[in-house]
């Protein structure tokens, strides 16, 4: 069986490796444009914020590695077609700019998505930086040193951490978001004021509902200020950070697709197209409340990776079934970290469901140990059953890790009656003898 492989980084390697173990018979193929797999972008505004320097540590595996494996690379070759019918792959080798031409037995598509850039007078310029390839954040690392004032273009995950890195290392960050709030995608509006006071508190100047309109460049072709439709702000450095389009527009029209031009895969990873499979941020996720869903995140890239390379490689009758995902995220904001999974209450509306919410601030652990402080929580519930559909949380030390036993109990379908009766462990460094989850719970009426 020849297997392709189309992307060699989350989704794409996690497919690859899973097939040639599950498979040995099978002849598996990773075409990749770079000249590198495996690579982890979500270290790059750590990387950039100097919280560690070896690069390497954002590569979970080399192409020596996957070599040894038995798994065939094709670095720096890029696609430019595939024939479904005649089942063939037509790529470019970049170093040569020969013409290759593959043939498959089943192929997986994992192409990843593209930094959405603006179409402002002066993007091209130098030092514009997106956060998604490291050579491009690894040129402003080099720089960082002589750079002072920077423009931060986008709310999301990526702007937030990368600002909030750059202003630990005293930088003068100005954040331009066009929405009414920041992290509007995960969280709903408490929670996103929360996350702008905390980075804020770390002097970041946040300007939300303004929009970017203008890079004013000086005589060299360097950009030295962002212009709004509410101000202008000085830049040595602007970085571009406003979302993700899925990298399909070669192929999109031959594929049952999102409007954002990812393509829809079911709960084994399939596409519409037959022997095709698909994961990773070109592709849909099944959520498990929502159905197919756009979440480019690299929990669900991997999983999917690993689920399609267990599908691509066996027969139909024991191809395994993805669970679902909740869309869970995270993200430290200044002293503050927070966690979204589930549905937030903007979904639970947009999809029609009947439904309630509680919101409180408990106490992470007892008040006799000394670094006690408040955890802010949410929960969207069924108004009748009592069902959880969703929680959000915001506070300090020990936040985050509480979502792993709300997605938990969400994914089972709890109830929040349940929810409050749950044994959880108790130590007065760690919970009170009712635990968070358990008091929030039980303010659900």
């Amino acid at each position: 069986m020849e297997i392709v492989v189309i992307g060699g980084i989350a989704a794409g390697m996690s497919t690859a490796a899973k097939a040639a173990r599950t498979n040995r018979e099978a002849n598996v193929t990773v075409i990749e444009k770079e000249n590198y797999i495996s690579f982890g972008a979500c270290g790059l505004p750590y990387y950039l914020g100097g919280q560690f320097d070896d690069k390497s540590e954002m590569f979970a595996r080399t192409p020596e590695q996957m070599e040894k494996s038995g798994i065939n690379l094709m670095l720096e070759h890029e696609v430019t077609s595939i024939d479904f019918v005649t089942k063939t792959v037509t790529m470019t080798n970049l170093k040569t700019d020969n013409v290759v031409i593959k043939q498959y037995d089943r192929l997986m598509i994992a192409t990843g998505a593209q930094p959405i850039v603006p179409p402002l007078n002066g993007i091209e310029a130098e030092n514009v930086y997106t956060i998604t390839k490291f050579e491009n954040v690894d040129r402003l690392k080099k720089l960082i040193s002589s750079v002072k004032d920077i423009v931060v273009i986008g709310g999301g995950f990526i702007g937030v951490e990368v600002a909030d890195q750059l202003a630990l290392q005293g930088k003068n960050v100005h954040l331009i978001e066009a929405g009414s709030t920041i992290m509007s995608g995960p969280f709903d509006p408490e929670f996103s004021q929360k996350l702008q006071g905390a980075i804020e508190e770390e002097g970041i100047q946040v300007h939300i509902e303004e929009m970017a309109q203008e890079l004013i460049l000086d005589d060299k072709g360097k950009v030295v200020s962002v212009k709004t439709d509410k101000g202008n702000y000085s830049a040595d450095a602007v970085i571009v950070a406003i979302g993700f389009r899925p990298n399909t527009s070669f192929i999109r029209q031959d594929f049952l697709t999102l409007p954002n031009g990812a393509i829809v895969i079911d709960q084994y990873g399939r596409t519409s197209v037959p022997d095709v499979f698909a994961a990773g941020d070109c592709a849909s996720v099944p959520h498990r409340l929502l159905g197919d869903s756009y979440i480019p995140l690299a929990t669900t890239a991997n999983k999917l990776g690993r689920i399609v390379g267990t599908n691509i490689a066996v027969d139909e009758t024991d191809m395994q079934a993805y669970v679902g995902a909740l869309g869970s995220s995270a993200i430290k904001a200044g002293a503050y970290e927070a966690a979204s999974t589930g549905l937030t209450e903007k979904q639970a509306k947009a999809k029609g469901l009947n439904y309630k919410t509680t919101c409180i601030e408990t106490n992470n652990h007892s008040n006799y140990y000394t670094t006690q402080e408040k955890i802010m929580i949410k929960l969207v519930y069924d108004a009748e059953t009592f069902v959880l559909y969703g929680a959000q949380l915001f506070g300090k030390n020990e936040t985050v890790l509480r979502a792993t036993g709300l997605t938990t109990a969400i994914h089972a379908g709890l109830t929040t009656k349940e929810l409050g009766f749950i044994d959880y462990a108790y130590a007065p460094p760690f919970a009170s003898t009712w635990e968070a989850i358990n008091v929030a719970a039980n303010t659900a009426k």
